[in-house]
């Protein structure tokens, strides 16, 4: 298995890049995500990758960071979502994005990305929503501090409410404002709905 490449960017063509390692060029098919983040021709770069092979090919898949391939690995494991697909989702949302979507259920944001379905979208909530800790939410669509809210976020899951609520109302909080304030407001809110 192919787990990292390290060499000289030849050719940018999204979704494919080639890569000169020690003479051997390997295509390899990489998110918008990890494109945009690439250096220009001629320059060092390093990704790392996951190997597909099938039947009539393989293909190298190529990501800028450790948890973009980690959460590629995680959508092929989804019934129904192959590599294309999950190039797809990853190039239509950052890793953020689709952790939030996820916790919050939201299939609108899924379906936006191209080729992804109703059914599809769904499918991925339902068999992705346990996969993704909370400790990877805490900073998903908060500007506070990544500690208070993510002392926020654990103070509302250890009073009984489940991720989707508590993040909602994390989601609502003031950026400067305190933790034990925060949970005050959080509370407040989760009241009224």
């Amino acid at each position: 298995m192919i787990g990292r490449l390290k060499g000289q960017l030849l050719e940018k063509t999204p979704p494919h890049v080639i890569v000169d390692c020690h003479g051997v060029g390997y295509e390899v098919e990489v998110p918008m995500s990890t494109f945009y983040n690439l250096p220009a021709l001629g320059e060092s770069v390093t990704l790392l990758t996951h190997f597909v092979v099938r039947e009539d090919a393989q293909l190298l898949y190529g990501f800028g960071t450790d948890r973009e391939r980690a959460t590629f690995r995680q959508l092929l494991k989804v019934n129904g979502v192959g590599a294309k697909s999950a190039l797809s989702i990853l190039s239509g949302l950052s890793v953020d994005d689709l952790i939030q979507a996820i916790a919050l259920q939201e299939t609108a944001m899924l379906v936006r990305v191209p080729g992804v379905g109703k059914k599809t979208a769904e499918r991925l909530l339902l068999e992705l929503k346990d996969k993704f800790s909370v400790e990877g939410l805490t900073n998903a669509g908060s500007s506070m501090p990544k500690s208070a809210t993510g002392d926020v976020l654990n103070a509302l899951l250890a009073l009984g409410y489940n991720e989707r609520e508590a993040l909602a109302a994390v989601k609502q909080l003031a950026s400067d404002v305190t933790v034990s304030d925060g949970i005050k407001l959080a509370l407040k809110s989760l009241s009224k709905s």
